[in-house]
């Protein structure tokens, strides 16, 4: 029982042992809502009344001893549906219900309600309809063969971040200022005045909506109360109350407040729509801290308490699984974890000076304690970081399970002052879900898919053909066997990855508008800069910055492709093209010396190898220059990431053999790392390659080094992993997280499940628990390379 004191190991073991299950009450609620009001009002408006008229009526849930109060259902580890975005088939919620991995327990009564009350109306209406009648049959082909994948299909934009708005104002002080932009309107020269009033009505609404819910909670409270017969808890209670009487109607004046106004924040944002990976708190630690200080000054507050109630927080967090997803949706994303993410540490936003302070110690006590899926922790590491903090967040990351993350302060910046923020801005920068940077507050960055770039080249030597689904999905670009050059066989593969990309682009131009158009989200609006003052909304480019995101799958393994072609077939020639293709159709059956060379006797990206680097740039760089500075239909600029979730491992599945040996279905690499068994020349020399690339560039790399425990044990073990982090960061690398554990651990837990139930495991910009996972991403994890110093 893990906890810090015996209220949070209660609490701790309620939200671990509690089994995920779906609740129908928002869709009900909402369908009811649609049946009596649709088409009555305009679009914000009708979303705002729908938002409010959840918060109004919906069940609230006080849990044994719970100090922070507010879920994102009924209880912990239930989730609502979102019909409006995906109205899932009672198939599909048999689906979730019996699947061995990440299921969600369905009621067979809600299985018929589902039928009988919800469908009927949603069919056909909802943006999951919207978006797959929109789009053109070779989208639907490039989509089925695994060459991208669509994040909206089933969920709503994301990847938005808090500032620290909400601690200086409350919702009625908000409200307020709103209506001073709605008087403000001028209908005679304003050709838009009449939408942006229907967009600032709306976000007063929502201001409305989550005020009632605070409220709701004060009674409640209150009402429990009444009937609470021990002292103790009827005192906690009554505090809740007056906590809800604060927050979020005013501003917070206590520590406690603080944590409680982000929490119901935190419950709007994710019950108004369901965004894909959910709201975060940013630089948490130096929100609370002013809180923090002044009440450990006036005697009201110390360690004890604020680290229980910072525990509260963290179970809160765990308590919301993402959403179901099924599907391509889910290959791509396959976890219980929504990806909320603290960043702690860093820079100070206002002065730029050392972030640390006792509230950030206080997040890697809990996170420590807690060691809990959700949420997904980071540390920011900035050149003035002090070391004790950088070698405390390593000795909890040693431990094995996967958190805290490690993410580059300087290089953050950078990134958002290259893609034309303000200094001022770039300050409240972070990471959000697994690395995606954005400005805090401030940025609408929205990820839109996964790119599967090494195969994209298996289409190249197929002249535009997939085997996996046995149809001609992309232009014709020659037969590889009539290129006499390495430079052909490069131009046909960046012609075909132009096409993709065009492909994609021109899908997520219907995409974006049938947001924009059909699923604002106004109390999204209300917290991100730029939508009160433009009158528009958060996913019709209102904010002040607009990015966004396609996410680039697979460098490690398409620049070992490439690398292999020009080594072996162009320069050495040790066999040819011919004889190459045969061998990838049989999967290197029969052609085990060819599989062989390209395996292990060819340059490979991850060893400080500039031959097989220097591939890498330019791919890199192909990929990069073909999306960035994009422009979208609402106004945004693309740029890339480089991560992968768990589409590596379904990008692989849809794949033949590739030219670096990797063998048919098997993943491709995640992230920036380098391909499975490749990285032979230590974590420095992994390092050294992965800096190679412009990180500054992009919207975030991610970068998983893996080690045994006794390699990085001791105080040496620590010194050795600070510097590491150093010099990388130094290199302008973006972020880099470690999985401490042994292969025989890993392949005995995957043979006897029952005795590692808590194992816990890193596995993309994210951690779960090993026996969560596939088989196929289990094999993944336990063959990527053991570094050692």
């Amino acid at each position: 029982m893990r906890g810090y004191t015996e209220r949070t190991k209660m609490l701790r073991q309620v939200s671990v042992s509690t089994q995920p299950s779906v609740s129908l009450e928002r869709a009900l609620l909402e369908t009811e809502f649609y049946n009596k009001y649709y088409g009555t009002v305009e679009t914000p408006v009708l979303r705002a009344m729908n938002f409010k008229y959840y918060m109004e009526n919906r069940r609230l849930y006080i849990g044994e001893g719970e100090l922070i109060v507010g879920e994102k259902s009924e209880g912990p580890q239930v989730v609502p549906t979102f019909p409006e975005l995906c109205a899932h088939t009672v198939e599909d919620m048999t689906v979730m219900n019996d699947r061995e991995y990440i299921n969600f327990k369905v009621k067979e009564e809600d299985k018929e309600i589902q039928a009988e009350k919800i469908l009927p109306y949603w069919q056909g209406k909802s943006t999951r309809d919207k978006i797959l009648s929109s789009m053109t049959q070779e989208w639907k082909d490039c989509y089925a063969a695994g060459m991208f994948t669509e994040f909206m299909e089933q969920r709503a934009p994301g990847h938005t971040v808090a500032d620290d708005k909400f601690y200086n104002k409350g919702f009625l002080e908000f409200k307020k200022e709103i209506e001073e932009e709605i008087e403000k309107l001028d209908f005679l020269n304003d050709h838009d005045a009449y939408d942006k009033k229907a967009q600032l009505q709306a976000m007063a609404i929502s201001c409305d909506a989550v005020i009632v819910y605070g409220k709701r909670y004060a009674a409640y409270a209150r009402e429990l109360a009444e009937k609470e017969t021990n002292t103790e808890r009827k005192e906690e209670l009554l505090w809740i109350a007056s906590n809800c009487d604060v927050v979020p109607a005013h501003k917070p004046e206590t520590y406690a407040q603080a944590i409680q106004m982000y929490w119901f924040v935190h419950i709007g944002v994710t019950t108004e729509v369901n965004t894909w990976d959910a709201f975060s708190p940013g630089k948490f630690d130096q929100y609370l801290y002013p809180f923090y200080k002044r009440e450990v000054e006036e005697g009201t507050l110390d360690y004890d308490k604020a680290r229980e109630l910072m525990e509260c927080l963290w179970i809160k967090f765990n308590n919301q699984p993402a959403p179901p997803k099924v599907g391509i949706t889910l290959k791509e994303s396959g976890t219980y974890t929504d990806f909320a993410n603290l960043n702690t540490g860093g820079i100070n936003p206002y002065t730029g000076e050392d972030g640390v302070n006792d509230v950030s110690y206080i997040i890697l006590d809990a996170m420590d304690e807690m060691r809990l899926l959700q949420p997904s922790s980071n540390v920011q590491i900035s050149e003035k970081t002090p070391e004790e903090f950088l070698r405390r967040a390593i000795e909890i990351s040693r431990k094995g399970w996967g958190q805290p993350a490690f993410y580059n302060t300087e290089e953050l910046i950078q990134e958002l002052l290259n893609s034309g923020k303000t200094l001022e801005d770039a300050r409240f920068g972070g990471s959000s879900g697994c690395v995606e940077t954005g400005c805090h507050g401030r940025e609408a960055y929205v990820l839109t898919g996964y790119l599967n770039v090494p195969k994209i080249f298996e289409l190249t030597m197929n002249n535009g053909f997939d085997n996996y689904t046995n149809k001609q999905i992309s232009i014709k670009t020659g037969n590889p066997e009539d290129f006499t050059s390495y430079e052909q066989l490069r131009d046909a593969f960046y012609k075909q990855l132009q096409h993709i990309i065009d492909v994609k682009i021109t899908g997520n131009n219907v995409i974006e508008k049938i947001f924009a158009e059909h699923m604002p989200t106004p109390f999204m609006s209300v917290l991100t800069t730029g939508c009160k003052e433009s009158g528009r909304d958060y996913n019709a480019g209102g904010s002040k910055y607009n990015t966004r995101y396609i996410q680039v799958v697979g460098i490690g393994t398409i620049t070992d492709c490439l690398a292999s072609v020009k080594y072996n077939v162009y320069e050495q020639k040790r066999f040819t093209m011919k004889d190459l293709l045969s061998a990838l159709e049989s999967d290197f059956a029969g052609y085990e010396m060819i599989h062989n060379l390209v395996l292990n006797h060819t340059p490979k990206y991850g060893n400080d190898d500039d031959y097989a680097d220097e591939i890498m740039i330019d791919v890199f760089v192909n990929v990069r220059d073909r999306i960035r500075g994009r422009k979208s239909v609402c106004g945004a600029t693309y740029q890339i990431d480089m991560l992968p979730t768990t589409c590596h491992v379904y990008f692989g599945s849809v794949m033949t053999a590739s030219a670096n040996g990797r063998l048919k279905e098997k993943p491709v690499t995640d992230g920036i790392s380098p391909e499975k068994g490749a990285d032979r020349n230590g974590p420095t020399a992994v390092i050294k390659s992965c800096a190679k690339m412009d990180h500054t560039s992009t919207g975030g790399t991610l970068l998983n080094q893996k080690f045994t425990p006794s390699s990085i044990a001791g105080e040496e073990g620590i010194s050795n992993v600070s510097a590491l982090i150093r010099a990388y960061f130094q290199m302008m690398g973006h972020h880099i997280q470690f999985n401490v554990v042994d292969r025989s651990t890993l392949i005995d837990a995957q043979k006897n499940p029952d005795e590692y139930k808590d194992l816990i495991v890193r596995v993309a910009g994210y951690s779960d628990h090993f026996n969560n996972l596939e088989k196929a991403l289990q094999d993944e994890i336990i063959d990527r390379t053991e570094q050692s110093f």
